[in-house]
């Protein structure tokens, strides 16, 4: 499928959302239920703990978010680096839950809100801002968790952009609209 032309920000901003847990599911998907607790070194994550931590902070940041600040009181941050999720389902299910709120808190918002203030620790941001800090900060643990499945999965990795040797090939797909670059 074509990238779909677009000069909306909110538009754009849900496709990049889309795309990014996209990639998180693929790459899940590729790693064993014991290689989703592994932390490469001592000062590492696994993923299991950067999905409970991207799904604390989902939660934490879309619930309410016009309303109330981002930051909510009840939030742990620190303790979403401990006891991670001891399996793939409890893990899947905080994942899928960050996102669905992620998702239902972003679907009735208009350009008209990108001007909107609310607030994250107390701090103003436009909600253009807020989804702006939220984009960058998915992409970051997402790419993480990719990088970790990639090396879990070593040679059984299946790519999930162009395979390399393949760019040509990928060029031309895009090129006839039978692929797109997101």
């Amino acid at each position: 499928m074509a990238l779909e032309f677009t000069t909306s920000y909110l538009k754009d901003s849900l496709t990049l959302f889309r795309y990014y847990k996209m990639l998180g599911d693929k790459a899940m998907a590729q790693v064993s239920d014991s290689g989703l607790l592994v932390a490469i070194d001592h000062e590492s994550n696994s993923i299991a703990i950067i999905v409970k931590h991207l799904a604390g902070n989902m939660v934490s940041r879309w619930t309410d978010f016009l309303t109330s600040d981002g930051e909510k009181p009840g939030r742990d941050r620190d303790a979403e680096f401990l006891a991670p999720p001891r399996t793939r389902a409890e893990l899947l299910a905080m994942w899928e839950n960050g996102w669905k709120i992620a998702f239902d808190s972003l679907a009735p918002l208009t350009e008209e809100d990108m001007s909107r203030t609310i607030r994250i620790r107390g701090e103003a941001h436009s909600v253009m801002q807020a989804i702006s800090r939220q984009l960058a900060h998915y992409a970051y643990h997402v790419g993480q968790i990719v990088f970790l499945a990639k090396h879990l999965a070593s040679d059984h990795w299946s790519s999930l952009s162009i395979p390399r040797g393949k760019s040509a090939e990928f060029n031309a797909r895009v090129a006839s609209g039978k692929a797109s670059q997101r």
